[in-house]
Order: structure tokens, then sequence, then C-alpha cells
């Protein structure tokens, strides 16, 4: 199967719809790179959708771990709450979710397995990438897949990451590195981005959906 990888969504829920249209689930298999959540203005239905894809198709979606749903899994499980993760984008989803607290209880169940990455012999996904550190695989490091910023690691694969805004709201291409970060700034009033890769790696297209201002907090 071909490939179709979402970069962040950020509770851009509409925006995400659109670009879901362009996803053919018999001949491709849906990544998406993490961080669903916080910011946006519908993160429980966001989620929702993204949980009812995995269900009715299990076997062609993945959704991936972001360092949002780590913060948010870390503010809700036994050693929250995580008071420094609601400055930086978790005080909207607390809010909308004292609304929906039954979408909540069937949400953090499902947010708690998500992997941390995907790959195949020519691709791996993963929400900020694998760099040069020792640490490059640890959820909880700053150096890790979850929250790293800094160059990634060139691989024999294709690495696709989402979690660093790109300039200009584009994707961007790194040849050193031969990686492809697709973190568009949707829901900062860019874009959300797809990208439809061959099982090798090769770039077949590239969507670009400008947000929906009702998926933005005002």
């Amino acid at each position: 199967m071909n490939l179709f990888i979402i970069g962040d969504v950020h509770g851009c829920l509409h925006t995400l719809q659109e670009l879901l249209t362009r996803w053919d689930p018999a001949t491709e298999h849906l990544i998406q790179v993490g961080d669903l959540v916080d910011r946006g203005t519908y993160i429980p239905e966001t989620v929702e959708l993204a949980r009812g894809l995995n269900e009715q198709y299990p076997a062609s979606t993945t959704f991936l771990m972001g360092n949002h749903e780590d913060a948010l899994l870390h503010h809700f499980g036994p050693e929250g709450p995580y008071t420094g993760w609601l400055k930086w984008g978790g005080r909207s989803t607390v809010d909308q979710y004292q609304a929906r607290p039954e979408l909540l209880a069937r949400h953090l169940p499902w947010l708690a397995e998500r992997p941390l990455f995907w790959e195949n012999e020519h691709v791996l996904v993963s929400h900020a990438g694998i760099t040069e550190s020792a640490f490059a695989y640890d959820p909880d490091s700053s150096d890790g897949l979850l929250w790293a910023r800094t160059p990634l690691k060139r691989l024999p694969q294709l690495q696709v990451v989402g979690h660093t805004p790109t300039e200009k709201n584009e994707p961007r291409s790194d040849k050193q590195t031969n990686s492809l970060y697709l973190d568009t700034g949707a829901v900062f009033g860019g874009n959300l981005t797809g990208v439809r890769l061959s099982p090798t790696g090769q770039p077949l297209e590239i969507i670009m959906i400008p947000v929906h201002l009702e998926d933005l907090l005002e």
C-alpha cells in the first residue's frame, strides 16, 4: 500500500476532515504523526474522529504518540496534574474535555496505546524524529523522538516527522538527513499537510489544506 502521512492537527477538526477526503483507505495506509490535541477548537471531536477511523480500519491506520498526547496522559495520570502543560496548550484541552467527560474516559486508554513510531524498510515516521542522541528512542528525553528539536540522524530510511513548525507553513525536505517535516502550522493559521508516498518512500503528492478559521480559538 502507498502511505498517506498527515502532520500535526491540534484540534483542527474541519481541516482534518477536508484532508481526509484525499485519502483512499483501500489503497493507502494512513499515518498521523501525533499532536491531535491542544490549542485548536475541536480537540475531543478530533480525537474521536481518529479513534473511530482506527477502529474502522485497524490494519491501515496508525495514529502516533505526540508530545502533547504524552503531556495529556501525564496530566490525567497518577502523577498529575501537569501544570506546566496547561501553559503551552493543555488549558484548551482540559476546558473542552470538561464539557465532554464521557469522551475523555473513552480517549485516555486509546491515547495511551499510541505507538511511538511506524516504519517499514524504507520509511520511518515518528513525532519529532530520531536524532544522534543516545536517548533518541526515549520518550521522556528532551532529545527523544517525542521532543527533539536538534538535527535528525541520517537513517537508511526516509524520516517523516512533525513537531517542529516549518517556515512559510510548507513542508520542508532536508536532503542532508533524508528527512521530511510536516508540521506546517495549521493551528497557528497555516496549513495542514498530507504527503502521499510510495511504499519505498518516493513522494507522489503533497497536499496542503489551509486551516478552516472555525478550527482556531479566538
